[in-house]
C-alpha cells in the first residue's frame, strides 16, 4: 500500500517540476558572497555585517548548504564547530548543543537550551524544528547565550533559518535525487509575481523515501518489518508577499510536512558475560534476543515490536515590516503551529517481548503554539535602538503508555524469583500479566511573556556600547492522570514479610522492588487527576563593548545572561521509604524541577584581511550555568535533576576566505570548549537518593561536549567551455573523545572521529542543469549518536551483569542528483 502511495506522490511530483520548468524562462541567478562584506547576519534581529557584530555568528550561505547536502539541523552539523546534534527513540526527539551544552529531548517536558527559529517563528523543542528546511537563503548559528532579543530558550545558543523569500522575477527550480538504500527523492519550486510589482509567490514541495540502515530480528513478533531507520516524508510550503507601499510589506508563509517512518531501532553496545547476565537470562526465554558478543556496528537490529512514527507539522506566519518614519521601523510576526507525532516502540530493544509502547495511537505527543512578537526599532544620531514585547502560548498534550510483553514474566522470574514463585503465589498470571503497565495522560498549557531592549550606543567614532534586557514571565500548569493495569507492586509490598522470611531482608527488597518498577506501581493512579503550576520570572540581558581599531579589526568583551524556564518531569516518579514492615513504594506527585541560569563573559576579535577577501574571527569564553538541567534515562524511567553548576570555557575560532583563485572558497572554524560538572553531593540533588545513578558526574566533562571540534569547507566552481562549468564540494567535521551517555557511564564513550561529505558535479554556466555526485559520510566513519541503559537490563553497580545499547549515526550514503533551473 504504502509504495504504491510513493509511487504515486513521486510521479505526481515529477509532473510539477516537468510543468514548472517548461512554463519558466531564465530567472537571475541568486548572488552568492564573493567578499566577507557580502555576508549579512541578523544576530540582534536586524541586519548587519558578520564583522560588524560583537558575538560568535557562523553564517553559512545557501550555495554552501547545497554543496555540503545539508537538508536539515542535523545535517548543520558539518558546517559548524562547537554544534553537535543527535537523535534517539525517533526522529522527532532531536538535541542541538553548541559549545557543549544543550538539554536531551528524550522528555518533552524540558524545553530546549538551543533555541530553533525558522524565519522568526521559535520551535518549542528541537525535535519540532526537525525536517526538510526547504528553500533557504542562509543559517546562522549563535553560541552562547542569547537571552535579549531571542529569549528564555536560547540558554546555549541559536540556530536561526531564514528561507528564500518570493521573488518578482519568475523562476522555477527542481531537482531529482536517487541513491543507495533505496534512496528516491525531489523538490519543485516556482516564485514569480502575481498582481505586478505588488504582490509576489514561491510554492516549494519536495518527497524523499529511503530504505532503512538497519535490519531488524524480530524474533516472535508481532512485528513483520526486517528494517528500520528508513524514510518517508514529503513537504510543501506556500508564501505571498505583498509590497502595497514603498513602506509596507507584508509575508504570509504556510506549510505543511509529513513523515511515515519507522525509526529508531538500536544495537547492542555492551553486554555483561556473567553467567547471569540480563542478557544470557533473555536469551535463555527467548533465544538468539540479544547479540552477546555486541557487535553494534553490524547494523543488526533486535525488534519484535513496530517503531512507527507519523509525525504531522503544519503552521502559518505573518509578518509585517512597517515603515513609521524615514529611521523608525515596526515588525509584527504572528505565527500558529501545530506539531504531532504518534510513535510505537520496542522498548526493550531486543526481540524477546519484554516491554513496548503500542503503535494504537495511545503514545503520542501534540504541540499547539501561539506566537506573537512586536518591534520597534530605529536610530538617532550616534543611537541604534530596538525594544518590543513578545508573547506566546503553547499546549501540549502527550500519551505515554508502557506495557509488558508475553516474556517479561519468565525474564523476571529468572532474574529474581529463581524457584519463590510457588512459595509466595506469584505465579503466572498473577504478577507482569501481557498488556499490563501504564498508559499516563499529560495536558501541560503555557505562556509566556516578555518585553526587551537593546541599544546600541556610539560613545566615540570607534567605540560602540551596546546593552540590552529583557523581563520573562513564564507560567506553566500540568494536569496529569495516571493509569496502572495489574496489581505487581501491591502482591510484592503485601508479601514482604514472607519474602523476608525466606530469603532474608536484601533478597526481599530487591524482588519488590523489581515488582514496583514505576510502570507497575498503582500508588500513582491514587492521585487521580492531579495538578501542578508553577510561575517564574527573569531578568537576562547583555552589556558589550566593540572597539573599531582599523577598518578592517574589531575587538569586543561581553556580558550576557541567559535564561531557560523550568517546568515538569513527563514521566512517573516515585519515593521509597524503607520501614519496619518493608519497603513502601510512593508515587511522587511533584514533578517540577527549577529554571536554569548562565552568566557568560566573551572577548573577541574580528579580522578584515586582503581587502575583503578573508575574515579571522575569535573569541574566548567563559559560561557558568546554574540549576543545569539533566534528563537522563536510568533504565526504568526518565529522571530530571538540577545540577547545581556546569561551566563551559574555551575559544571560537572561524574563518572564511576567498583566495585569489577565481571560484575558489574556504570556510571553516575551530571550537575548543572545556565542559565539566562542578563537584556536587547527593544533598545538592532534588532528590539526593538520585546520587548514585549521577555518581560519575560530579568534577566530569558533560556527555556531548567534545573538548575539541573543528570544520572545513571547501568548494570550487570553474567554467571548462562550451557554456558548462563544473563545480565540486568537500566538507568536513572533526569531534574529539566525548562520552554519549548522560550519566557517563565509560561503555557510552566515543573516541574522536571526522566525517567528510564530497559532491560533484557539472552542468549549464547558466544553470539551467546541472547534476551531481554527491556523499555524505563518504569513509563510513562508525560513530555512535547516543549511548543508553538497556531498559530493565541494567545493575548500575555490575556491569558484568547489565546491557547497554546505542543509537547509530547514519552510515555512508552516496548517489545522484539532478538540478533544473529556469
Amino acid at each position: 500500500m504504502r509504495t504504491h502511495q510513493r509511487l504515486r506522490t513521486g510521479v505526481s511530483l515529477a509532473a510539477f517540476a516537468i510543468a514548472a520548468l517548461a512554463a519558466g524562462t531564465a530567472a537571475a541567478q541568486q548572488d552568492q558572497p564573493t567578499s566577507v562584506d557580502d555576508i549579512i547576519v541578523t544576530a540582534n534581529k536586524r541586519e548587519q555585517s558578520l564583522q560588524d557584530v560583537p558575538s560568535v555568528v557562523t553564517a553559512i550561505s545557501e550555495q554552501l548548504l547545497t554543496d555540503a547536502g545539508v537538508k536539515d539541523i542535523k545535517d548543520l552539523q558539518i558546517l559548524t564547530p562547537g554544534l553537535t546534534v543527535t537523535s534517539t527513540s525517533n526522529e522527532a526527539i532531536t538535541t542541538a548543543r553548541v559549545r557543549g551544552v544543550g538539554t536531551v529531548g528524550d522528555n518533552p517536558g524540558l524545553e530546549s537550551s538551543v533555541l530553533v527559529t525558522i524565519d522568526g517563528v521559535y520551535r518549542p523543542r528541537n525535535g519540532v524544528g526537525f525536517g526538510d528546511l526547504g528553500e533557504l537563503e542562509r543559517i546562522e548559528v549563535l553560541k552562547g547565550p542569547q537571552g535579549t532579543v531571542f529569549g528564555k530558550n536560547a540558554s546555549a545558543g541559536v540556530i536561526n533559518i531564514l528561507t528564500q523569500r518570493p521573488s518578482f522575477t519568475f523562476g522555477a527550480n527542481a531537482e531529482l535525487t536517487a541513491g543507495n538504500y533505496g534512496a528516491m527523492g525531489g523538490s519543485a519550486s516556482v516564485t514569480g509575481p502575481i498582481i505586478g510589482d505588488q504582490l509576489a509567490g514561491r510554492f516549494y514541495v519536495a518527497r524523499r523515501t529511503r530504505d532503512g540502515f538497519m535490519d531488524v530480528s524480530t524474533g516472535p513478533g508481532p512485528r513483520t518489518l526486517n528494517e528500520d531507520n528508513d524514510q518517508d516524508f514529503w513537504t510543501a510550503r506556500g508564501q505571498l508577499l505583498w509590497l502595497p507601499s514603498d513602506r509596507l510589506s507584508a509575508r504570509l508563509i504556510v506549510d505543511y510536512s509529513k513523515r511515515e517512518e519507522n525509526c529508531c531501532a538500536a544495537t547492542q553496545l555492551f553486554v555483561g558475560q556473567a553467567a547471569n547476565s540480563r542478557a544470557a537470562l533473555i536469551n535463555l526465554v527467548r533465544p538468539g534476543s540479544v547479540d552477546t558478543v555486541a557487535t553494534p556496528f553490524d547494523r543488526q537490529a533486535r525488534s519484535n515490536r513496530d517503531t512507527t512514527q507519523d509525525i504531522e507539522d503544519k503552521g502559518v506566519s505573518l509578518q509585517l515590516d512597517f515603515d513609521l518614519t524615514p529611521n523608525v521601523s515596526l515588525t509584527s510576526i504572528t505565527a500558529a503551529r501545530s506539531w504531532n507525532i504518534v510513535s510505537g516502540q520496542d522498548s526493550d530493544f531486543t526481540s524477546a517481548d519484554l516491554v513496548y509502547r503500542p503503535s494504537d495511537g495511545s503514545n503520542f505527543t501534540d504541540f499547539k503554539q501561539f506566537s506573537q512578537e512586536v518591534r520597534l526599532a530605529g536610530s538617532s544620531g550616534p543611537i541604534d535602538w530596538l525594544m518590543g514585547a513578545f508573547y506566546a502560548k503553547e499546549d501540549l498534550e502527550s500519551g505515554s503508555a508502557l506495557l509488558y510483553g508475553s516474556d517479561y514474566y519468565a525474564y523476571f522470574a529468572g532474574r529474581v524469583l529463581s524457584g519463590v514463585p510457588a512459595l509466595v503465589g506469584l505465579t503466572p498470571g498473577t504478577i507482569f500479566q501481557q498488556g499490563n503497565g501504564s498508559r499516563d495522560a499529560y495536558d501541560q498549557s503555557g505562556e509566556t511573556f516578555a518585553v526587551f531592549a537593546d541599544i546600541n550606543a556610539a560613545l566615540t567614532s570607534k567605540l560602540t556600547l551596546n546593552i540590552g534586557a529583557r523581563w520573562t514571565v513564564d507560567d506553566k500548569t500540568l494536569n496529569a492522570r495516571y493509569n496502572t493495569t495489574g496489581a505487581s507492586c501491591d502482591q510484592g509490598e503485601a508479601r514482604y514479610a514472607t519474602l523476608a522470611g525466606l530469603l532474608g531482608a536484601a533478597t526481599a527488597q530487591t524482588i519488590v522492588g523489581g515488582l514496583c518498577l514505576n510502570s507497575q506501581n498503582d500508588d500513582f493512579d491514587a492521585l487521580g487527576a492531579f495538578t501542578q503550576e508553577r510561575s517564574e520570572d527573569g531578568v537576562t540581558g547583555t552589556l558589550k563593548l566593540k572597539y573599531d581599531f582599523t577598518e578592517g579589526a574589531m575587538g569586543y568583551v561581553s556580558y550576557s545572561r541567559g535564561f531557560k524556564a523550568g517546568g515538569f518531569n513527563l514521566d512517573r516518579e516515585q519515593a521509597i521509604f524503607i520501614t519496619a514492615t518493608g519497603p513502601n513504594f510512593t508515587a511522587d506527585p511533584n514533578t517540577a524541577f527549577r529554571g536554569e541560569y548562565v552568566d557568560s563573559f566573551e572577548a573577541g576579535m574580528k579580522l578584515r584581511l586582503f581587502d575583503g577577501a578573508m575574515s579571522l574571527n575569535g573569541a574566548a569564553f567563559h559560561q557558568t550555568y546554574e540549576d543545569f538541567q539533566l534528563n537522563t534515562f536510568v533504565g526504568t524511567a526518565f529522571i530530571v535533576e538540577t545540577l547545581p553548576e556546569v561551566i563551559s570555557k574555551g575559544f571560537d575560532l572561524d574563518m572564511v576566505w576567498f583566495p585569489p583563485v577565481e571560484g575558489l572558497s574556504f570556510q571553516g572554524g575551530v571550537t575548543m570548549a572545556e565542559t565539566t560538572i562542578s563537584n556536587f553531593t547527593a544533598a545538592d540533588l532534588l532528590v539526593p537518593s538520585r546520587f548514585n545513578s549521577l555518581r560519575r558526574l560530579p568534577g566530569a566533562q558533560l556527555s556531548f561536549a567534545p573538548e575539541w571540534s573543528a570544520s572545513l569547507a571547501t568548494s570550487y566552481e570553474r567554467s571548462i567551455g562550451g557554456g558548462l562549468k563544473i563545480r565540486g564540494n568537500v566538507s568536513a567535521k572533526y569531534m574529539g573523545d566525548y562520552n554519549t551517555g548522560s550519566d557517563l557511564h565509560p561503555s557510552k564513550f566515543q573516541k574522536a572521529y571526522t566525517l567528510v561529505n564530497a559532491r560533484i558535479g557539472f552542468g549549464a554556466e547558466d544553470d539551467r542543469w546541472s547534476i551531481e555526485a554527491w556523499a555524505q559520510n563518504l569513509f563510513d566513519q562508525d560513530y555512535l549518536q547516543v549511548g543508553f541503559n538497556g531498559p530493565f537490563q541494567v545493575d548500575e553497580n555490575n556491569d558484568a551483569i547489565s546491557v547497554y545499547n546505542a543509537f547509530l549515526g547514519a552510515p555512508r550514503t552516496y548517489g545522484v542528483t539532478l538540478r533544473s533551473k529556469f
